[in-house]
């Protein structure tokens, strides 16, 4: 199996094989193959001439296999039968749902009609032994070669729901500000999670239900798997959310590759990771960019692009992080002679669409690699024979440093290769038929001239590595150099950062408590044009009173005006429209104890009642006038005092009646139960 494959990854694969039992018994155990990925420079890495990865074994039982799952979240479990880690369709997709976002299950023998995993195995090279454990790993390194199909019963769509966390109760004289206060919340952590699913630049569709006060839940349907997503399940007071991807009708096989185009990859390396996919022809295919995304995720995007034979930076030397893409790719490498300037970057990539600097910048890289290798693709397309694949012939010179002769004769050679030709050319009829000696020694003589083109092609290329290699090697001194300042300077950064941090959270402190003080002048500020304020044009000084005003005579502007200025006992209340209030409002109303209440309008009886069993004078806008300047409304002092003495003058009649009319009814209740046994006699 190729190494580039599992270099490219930093997550385990985990090959599985049933060792003994069945999975419908009560205990099965299974062969389990661990391929963890090291680097080059790992001490624990194999020898150079064996697989980048390290390799684990051992027999576990189907419960511990799934808590190593959930601990390792390995990049695939790979098996050639889905069906031996779930006994029937509902516990598949059980399965496939508990996996963590980011591992895939892959049957690596194919899909609905799986293949039997020894003829896969020899076909991708890889060793196949019939014991559970060499089957395990069979399956583990043709995943890891991205062999196989992924068995999914989900979408690329998830539903993103944010609801409420608790229930809103059953009702209370503070009932509805804490269902606002919930509602409220709801509407706030769903921005939030809009605003993050945009920065993301991810596709998505938003299903609000508005409630009193904000949402009551919100649904984001998300072009994306959950692993893409920057929202996870979560539940804090009053707010809950939960991320589940579609459900499909039933299970699916999707390849882990689905194109197998030769390309050429520009990379732009960084805290942005950007990539471009141009193909053979100079055609621009495809452009990535990602703030999170890891090289495991980049890897994974540019092989579902197609298979990449150069791969591009945009400056001199290669980037690292560049050269490790290409080596995982096992392609060509481009880079030119010195950093390509803007000024040239935005005219290459004018007529191209790209959101971000980042994505330009790579794919300028790749259009420039592809300028510069077009004469050659164009070269190698001539001497390409009619039938065969131009794209395999250029990746064989290009990528594999071979000549157009011998890519091509190794192609035909080639019995399972459909891309070649098919066979040999027709023989010319005008030349004499050879004698099977006189062919062989042709056809000797014609590899001898591919394999010396083919050495010249690599001493030269020997000699241009010695000269990287002696470059490197003094890059190295420098590099590791510049490695002991940064660590001083590191050091020094972090004492900074801890410093840093320290003075922003005092700066935040501060700006709470200037809030907190602005919020209080603005207070003394009202009280202030209250006592001071120039009302020579409405009551040339005379005594006055401040009014506070609602809007409307229901519980939302009662709770409006204690928001904003309070209502405390003794105030006056101006009631802009009186009508149809309740019981509860007049009550939430008398609760404050108001001095008196100026009312525009008439109000309900019940309402009257309440406020009248309160004690609460209630005179018409008509006897106190109100006045407003600015924000502040007033009053006339001494007519409100009138107007309550003439409320407190009814309200004595009105009790004397009410009183009088007790008296009859009791008077005439006692009557008439005086004169029952009379009747009864």
């Amino acid at each position: 199996m190729p190494s580039r494959t599992i270099r490219a990854r930093d997550r385990p694969v985990f090959g599985v094989d049933v060792q003994s039992g069945d999975v419908r018994g009560d205990d099965p155990s299974y062969a389990l193959v661990i391929l963890d990925p090291v680097g080059e420079d790992d001490p624990d890495a194999p020898d150079a001439d064996g697989p980048l990865a390290r390799v684990t074994r051992d027999v576990v039982s189907l419960r511990k296999l799934r808590r190593l799952i959930d601990d390792r979240e390995p990049l695939y479990v790979a098996t050639d039968n889905a069906y031996e880690l779930a006994p029937d369709k509902n516990a598949l997709v059980g399965l496939l749902r508990s996996l963590p976002d980011g591992t895939r299950l892959v049957q690596v023998t194919g899909a609905e009609r799986p293949e039997p995993l020894s003829r896969v195995a020899s076909r991708h090279g890889i060793p196949y032994g019939k014991k559970p454990m060499k089957e395990a790993e069979a399956a583990a390194r043709l995943a890891a070669a991205n062999v196989g199909h992924e068995v999914t019963a989900f979408t690329d769509e998830t539903t993103v729901k944010v609801s409420r966390g608790r229930s809103t109760g059953k009702g209370g004289w503070s009932q509805d500000r804490y269902t606002r206060r919930i509602h409220g919340n709801v509407k706030k952590r769903s921005r939030q999670v809009e605003t993050k699913l945009t920065e993301s630049n991810l596709e998505y569709e938003r299903d609000v239900t508005k409630k009193y006060g904000g949402y009551s839940n919100a649904v984001f349907t998300v072009q994306a798997r959950p692993e893409d997503i920057p929202v996870s399940n979560s539940r804090a007071g009053d707010v809950r959310v939960e991320v589940e991807r579609e459900r499909r009708d039933g299970i699916e096989y999707e390849p882990l590759v689905q194109r197998r185009d030769r390309v050429i990859v520009g990379i732009d390396p960084g805290t942005t990771t950007a990539a471009a996919v141009v193909g053979l022809d100079g055609t621009v295919h495809a452009l990535y960019s990602s703030r999170t995304a890891d090289t495991a995720a980049v890897t994974e995007w540019v092989i579902e692009q197609g298979r990449p034979i150069i791969v591009a930076a945009d400056v001199e030397p290669m980037p690292e992080t560049v050269e490790k893409f290409r080596r995982s790719f096992d392609a060509a490498g481009w880079r030119p002679t010195t950093d390509l300037p803007v000024d040239e970057k935005l005219h290459r990539t004018r007529e191209a669409a790209y959101e971000n600097d980042h994505e330009r910048d790579a794919l300028a890289a790749a259009l420039y690699a592809y300028d510069d290798h077009a004469d050659q693709f164009e070269r190698i397309t001539e001497k390409t024979p009619p039938r065969m694949d131009r794209e395999a012939v250029i990746a064989g010179v290009v990528a594999g440093g071979a000549s157009v002769e011998a890519v091509i004769e190794d192609l035909r050679e080639d019995p399972g290769d459909d891309e070649g030709d098919g066979g040999e050319p027709d023989a010319d009829p005008t030349e004499p038929e050879r004698s099977e000696e006189e062919e062989t020694i042709r056809r000797l003589r014609e590899r001898v001239e591919r394999l010396e083109s083919h050495a010249e092609s690599l001493e030269s290329d020997l000699d241009d590595r010695d000269d990287r290699i002696a470059e490197l090697e003094e890059a190295l001194s420098d590099a590791k150099r510049e490695e002991r300042i940064e660590a001083r300077t590191r050091r020094e950064v972090s004492r900074l950062e801890r410093e840093t941090e320290r003075l922003e959270r005092e700066r935040d402190e501060a700006r709470e408590a200037v809030a907190d003080l602005e919020r209080k002048v603005e207070t003394l500020k009202e009280l202030w044009k209250l006592d001071h304020s120039n009302f020579a044009d409405v009551a040339e000084g005379e005594g006055l009173v401040s009014v506070k005003v609602v809007e409307q005579f229901t519980l939302d502007a009662l709770d409006a005006a204690d928001e904003a200025y309070g209502l405390v006992a003794g105030d006056v209340v101006y009631l802009r429209d009186a009508s149809g209030a309740g019981r509860r409002t007049a009550e939430r109303l008398a609760d404050a104890e108001p001095r008196a209440v100026i009312r525009d309008g008439n109000l309900s009886e019940v309402a009257d009642q309440v406020l009248f069993d309160h004690e609460v004078p209630v005179v018409p806008v008509d006897a106190v006038p109100v006045r407003e300047v600015d924000e502040l409304a007033v009053a006339d002092e001494t007519r409100l005092a009138a107007a309550v003495d003439d409320w407190e003058a009814r309200a004595e009649r009105r009790r004397r009646d009410e009183k009088a009319e007790r008296l009859d009814r009791i008077i005439s209740e006692h009557r008439a139960g005086t004169t029952l046994p009379e009747s009864e006699e």
